[in-house]
């Protein structure tokens, strides 16, 4: 069995390619370099560059390629970033897919909570529309440029992950220095919906979505349970036993330093609910914050 993974240097896509791994699956890993390892096979997905048939005879593809939501402020050649490496990339792996005889059975093209916008207090699951802003925009595009595989007999699934917990990477590893020094303190008003997946569970849901015949269209990669950015915050300190802020970073502060991002990243939110997980009897290992911060910290 060969699972192909792009995005396979980022930090979901290393964590899965080292968990296939373990399970005794073949992977291999579509890189934007030359290759140096028998397990890669070049790509530049930007400029149209694949060679389709090193995915011939694969039994997934799982498509984590993209430039970093948070890894620069948002200037508007960096947004066009945002947009190409994941809207052109997935539009070059969908054509290469086209060429084949043999298609793998499924591609799980990664996707993002930020689709719903923001949804305030009000919970939403796969059934909800798309929401209004850059962050939704890019996402509904970012799904849609995955769309014509169907036509291909092959089964689509969009992992719309939220806030992936980790101490090695991801948003939690980039404040956790943050809260070991006592410094940590809520966003804004602190009302607005964090919803968060641990690695682990993340990891045993995309294996769970590879290997289920009967589920496609959009997942929800999130915990059950949802909570507010001050309860997320006062979770984190309590689980590093360090006091947190007791006044929040106000939201000026916030766009003044990060611009666009700040409004769309961090001051809003959403409030999601995996109900396609749930409702095909995915059970999640860390159902809780607590017990997420746990494992993983």
């Amino acid at each position: 069995m060969t699972i192909v993974v792009t995005g396979s240097s980022g930090f979901l896509g290393s964590a899965l390619v080292r968990a296939l791994r373990a399970d005794g699956v073949e992977v291999l890993r579509l890189v934007r370099r030359e290759p140096v390892a028998p397990d890669e096979a070049f790509w530049d997905p930007e400029r149209n560059l694949l060679d389709p048939f090193v995915l011939e005879g694969a039994e997934a593809v799982v498509h984590l390629a993209g430039a970093g939501i948070a890894d620069r402020k948002w200037t508007e050649s960096y947004k066009r970033e945002l947009v190409d490496s994941r809207v052109v990339g997935t539009r070059t792996l969908v054509e290469g897919l086209s060429l084949l005889r043999s298609r793998p059975p499924v591609l799980l093209s990664a996707s993002a909570v930020g689709y719903y916008g923001d949804t305030g207090d009000r919970e939403v699951d796969e059934s909800a529309p798309p929401g209004a802003g850059f962050l939704a925009d890019l996402v509904r595009d970012w799904e849609e440029a995955a769309g014509p595989v169907e036509q291909e007999g092959i089964r689509l699934v969009r992992l719309r992950t939220g806030v992936v917990l980790s101490r090695r990477g991801g948003a939690l590893a980039k404040v956790l220095p943050i809260f070991k020094v006592g410094a940590g303190a809520a966003l804004g008003s602190g009302r607005q919906y964090v919803s968060w997946i641990s690695l682990p569970d993340w990891l045993t849901a995309v294996r769970f979505l590879i290997a289920n015949p009967d589920i496609s269209g959009p997942v929800n990669l999130t915990a059950p349970e949802p909570v507010t950015n001050t309860e997320y915050t006062r979770a984190i300190g309590r689980a590093l036993r360090r006091p947190t802020m007791p006044i929040a970073t106000p939201a000026f502060a916030l766009r003044l330093a990060l611009g666009e991002f700040a409004n769309e990243g961090l001051l809003t939110g959403q409030r999601v609910i995996p109900r396609r997980l749930l409702e095909a009897g995915h059970r999640f290992s860390h159902p809780t914050l607590a017990e997420a911060l746990a494992a993983v910290l």
